[in-house]
């Protein structure tokens, strides 16, 4: 299946149906008064997050979503049925932004949420409504109200708990195949990831989210390479794992090229906790790595992972590692503490 994370989509809600002027006219029967019904309502659009999806792919074959019209009203006080609603399913994560796509209309963060992008027509009254006693036999019905319409643009941005992020060919998808069982394409050119991929990682009797997405390259923000498109997808994640390829001659550079893009793309991903790694350590002597590491450490004040996923080295370590932060994020999300800050602070 395609990957497609944002499309345009055209809605429109029904019209409510027609009220009738009717009167009862039976033979034998004098005085038979309005009996004209009211009409249907019309149908509503509907959006709503449902388990099985991740992608927009659908909204790429069908752009137009037009709701039916309530059936108009009828004499002997009959009315118009409702018209059906519109539900258009989409995966979580989901954005709904206006035309402009900029203003945001909705977001169907987790599995079962539901928003209505655009409410069908009342429908209209029929003449037996406006009987009165000193208006017995009234001539006038209420049509029904217009629908609305509108352009909408979808937005979908993956849930993962971890992102995975680097130059490309910094083993980002060879990482990912080794801890879970996603089977993304792994080869030796630049941007063999050309679309997100997302895995399920299981450490330490838990498990996590881990997405990967197409390698950035210095001037990302300004569209070279594959540009900041798939940023997006790592903005719900709760920590960010930095690859760096220690084969390359300036691993530092690296790790700044990385920042600088992440602050010119916003969304607060350069506020968001990292965990450094450095991947391919079995690809270099030791002489050099130490010396990369050490030059790493003095340039940049940060300690990175020794790690290789293509072997197997420490890659528990770092799995560990990003399970422990993401459990601390969430749980500051929540509001609550650690379990040890509430044996301290517990009183009889």
């Amino acid at each position: 299946m395609k990957f497609l994370d944002q499309a345009k989509i055209y809605i429109r809600s029904g019209n409510g149906g027609a009220g009738s002027v009717s009167f009862r006219r039976e033979k034998f029967i004098e005085l038979g008064g309005p009996d004209g019904g009211d009409g249907g309502r019309g149908g509503d659009i509907w959006i709503e997050a449902v388990d099985g999806l991740n992608t927009l792919i659908d909204y790429r074959y069908q752009q137009h979503f037009k709701a039916q019209t309530g059936v108009h009203g009828m004499g002997r006080l009959r009315a118009g049925a409702n018209a059906p609603d519109i539900t258009l399913k989409v995966p979580a994560g989901t954005q709904v932004f206006e035309e402009d796509n900029e203003t945001l209309v909705g977001d169907l963060a987790k599995i079962g949420d539901r928003i209505r992008l655009a409410r069908g027509g009342n429908g209209g009254f029929g003449n037996a409504h406006f009987k009165s006693s000193t208006n017995r036999a009234p001539r006038r019905a209420n049509p029904g109200e217009d629908a609305e319409e509108r352009w909408l643009w979808l937005r979908l941005k993956l849930i993962a708990d971890a992102g995975l992020l680097g130059l490309p060919n910094a083993g980002k998808s060879t990482l990912l195949a080794a801890v879970s069982a996603a089977k993304p394409k792994i080869a030796d050119y630049p941007f063999t990831t050309l679309t997100p991929q997302l895995g399920v990682v299981r450490a330490a009797g838990s498990s996590f989210v881990l997405a990967d997405i197409p390698g950035l390259i210095e001037g990302a923000h300004e569209g070279h390479g594959l540009g900041t498109r798939f940023l997006g997808h790592v903005e719900r994640c709760a920590v960010l794992l930095h690859l760096i390829d220690v084969t390359a001659d300036d691993p530092a550079a690296a790790y700044r090229i990385i920042r600088k893009e992440l602050k010119s793309y916003g969304g607060h991903l350069s506020e968001k906790p990292e965990v450094i790694a450095f991947n391919k350590v079995d690809a270099v002597s030791e002489d050099d790595l130490a010396q990369k590491l050490a030059d790493f450490k003095r340039r940049i004040r940060k300690t990175p992972i020794l790690m290789s996923g293509a072997t197997g080295t420490n890659v528990d370590d770092v799995m560990k590692k990003l399970l422990k932060v993401i459990s601390d994020t969430r749980r500051a999300e929540r509001g609550e503490t650690s379990d040890k800050v509430k044996i301290e602070n517990w009183q009889p």
